[in-house]
């Protein structure tokens, strides 16, 4: 009786756990078990693993084999457990020596001619092999960047099977042949899930290389808008563009994740163990580095938005956009679930997505910006424009973006529409990209040395008690907030955006606390009411 012992990790949403994969070989009728919670494409690995081993020139054990995998009670799902299970079988079978495979995780899929294809999901994977003591991983060569990624731990790209036999036996390495006629690779079609990328909106238009990189110098006028866009890039605060179409809501949205700070090392490996698990991982750059944006369709289900899925629950949008832009264009026309399950990602910074197959936890923190017309016909705003729209009709459009969601957002602000002037630019040109971004990198630097020493990093994050208690305003400077929270037109939660917006002001002009005109500029924004604040660009 033969035993060997290989691991792998299975992947519960973004999270992984590292899997025993277990071969016994017993005298008896040639047969292979695999037990485990196996799922479909698992349990065709036997018809893989057993051609990948007889095509790499090994002897397939004809004796009754059944193959574990513990802990048995966690669903496995995809095929990146092929690798392990061939070895440990190996193992079992005296081809390789069980003692140089046991503390070895092995990802990845195995063709019916013995190469090694990439999977999705490797570097959560990796993370979790190095977060239960593991120092010695084997992937796939086209995901040996991105597995190179976690710290400690030492990654082996191998291009089949047959390498990796010959390395662990120390045996001559053959050369595997790469395919140079000019095609795509074919092995990189296990990283893109079909429908994805691109597609999802998961990137502005103009930045795929269909034309110039976008820059805030190309919207034509719109200085309010401009400013609140820059203070909840300061601040990571949420917005609502609301106006008629064509003035520009898209436009500036677009542009938001390029002023956005660059993601540092712990959240560009949040945000790429996303992508990889989603299957939108761009092949070649194993690290997202700037800030993502996705912009789902306006008939996205609330599965889409939040994540689900057959099975195991997936990412979401909400999770596609961690730590970048998530935009909802036409936000009135998703449906009223859908935008009320964003209530608690906007609040928790994740999602808990509840599925029979599991319940799954996913990071979620994102800067939201909501694009809305007032009516359907988009011109109840505009004067002498014929808006047909009765009133009734208006009422309830303007009704499906519910109170608790509209709660949960900071800046609220009517998108006028462009004049002559600047849309000819008679008017000048606004600021550009990086004088804006560059004055956000500014703010956020304050407000991280502020915050030093606590679990958040910008404005947004903060709690009430702790802006009511230790992050006192200047004296006298929240009259204005209190009279509005005695009348009724700010909330309890309205009030505590409303300091968080006062701070990221603040930060913008350099100032060491709020005072009365960083109040009214934030009450100004939050709740659409002129009080005369200075919002002109340059003003703060």
């Amino acid at each position: 009786m033969g035993y060997a012992r290989a691991c792998s990790v299975a992947l519960v949403g973004v999270e992984g756990v590292v899997v025993e994969v277990q071969a016994d070989l017993e005298p008896g009728v040639a047969a292979f078990t695999l037990v485990g919670l196996p799922d479909k494409s698992l349990i065709e690995s036997r018809d893989r693993v057993r051609a990948a081993v007889v095509n790499s020139g090994a002897d397939w054990p004809q004796k009754k084999l059944t193959v574990g995998l513990s802990p048995a009670s966690v669903p496995k799902s995809g095929s990146g457990f092929d690798l392990a299970v061939a070895c440990a079988v190996l193992g079992a079978a005296e081809r390789l020596d069980p003692a140089a495979i046991a503390d070895v995780v092995m990802i990845g899929e195995l063709g019916l001619d013995g190469r090694v294809r990439p999977v999705r999901g490797v570097l959560p994977a990796v993370l979790a092999a190095a977060e239960a003591g593991y120092q010695q991983v084997v992937v796939p060569e086209q995901t040996a960047g991105e597995a190179a990624l976690v710290p400690g731990v030492s990654v082996l790209g191998v291009r089949s099977l047959r390498q990796l036999i010959a390395i662990l036996c120390d045996e001559p390495v053959p050369d595997e042949p790469v395919d140079g006629r000019g095609r795509p690779d074919a092995m990189l079609a296990g990283l893109m899930v079909p429908g994805t990328g691109l597609g999802a909106g998961l990137a502005p238009a103009s930045s795929r290389g269909e034309g110039h990189t976008p820059d805030l110098a190309d919207v034509a006028g719109q200085p309010r808008p401009r400013k609140a866009l820059e203070v909840a890039a300061a601040g990571g605060h949420h917005l609502l563009f609301s106006g008629p179409p064509g003035a520009g809501k898209t436009m500036l949205a677009e542009r938001l994740s390029a002023v956005l700070p660059p993601l540092t090392r712990q959240e560009s490996l949040e945000v790429t163990a996303v992508h990889s698990v989603a299957g939108i991982l761009p092949p070649g750059e194993p690290l997202v580095s700037r800030a993502p944006y996705c912009a789902p369709h306006h008939s996205a289900t609330m599965q889409s938005l939040v994540g689900g899925g057959n099975g195991m629950p997936r990412p979401g949008a909400v999770s596609l956009a961690h730590r970048g832009v998530l935009f909802l264009d036409e936000a009135p026309e998703f449906s009223g679930k859908a935008l009320d399950a964003l209530r608690q990602p906007l609040e928790s910074g994740h999602v808990v997505v509840a599925r029979a197959a599991g319940v799954v936890r996913l990071p979620a923190r994102f800067l939201m910006v909501l694009a809305a017309n007032p009516c359907p016909c988009g011109r109840h705003s505009l004067t002498g424009a014929g808006c047909e729209c009765p009133p009734s009709v208006v009422r309830r459009y303007q009704a499906r973006l519910s109170g608790p969601l509209l709660d949960r957002v900071d800046l609220r602000v009517e998108v006028e529409p462009v004049d002559r002037a600047d849309l000819l630019e008679q008017g000048g040109r606004g600021e550009s990209t990086a004088v804006v971004a560059a004055r956000v990198r500014e703010a956020r630097a304050r407000a991280a040395e502020r915050l030093a020493g606590t679990p958040w990093t910008t404005n947004s994050e903060v709690p009430g008690h702790e802006l009511r208690t230790r992050l006192l305003a200047a004296p006298g400077a929240l009259a204005a907030a209190e009279r509005d929270l005695e009348r009724g037109i700010l909330t309890a939660r309205g009030l505590d955006r409303v300091l968080r917006v006062a701070w990221t002001v603040a930060d913008l002009r350099g100032a060491p606390r709020p005072e009365d005109r960083d109040i009214a500029v934030a009450l100004e924004l939050r709740t659409g009411i002129q009080r005369g604040a200075p919002m002109e660009m340059g003003a703060l």
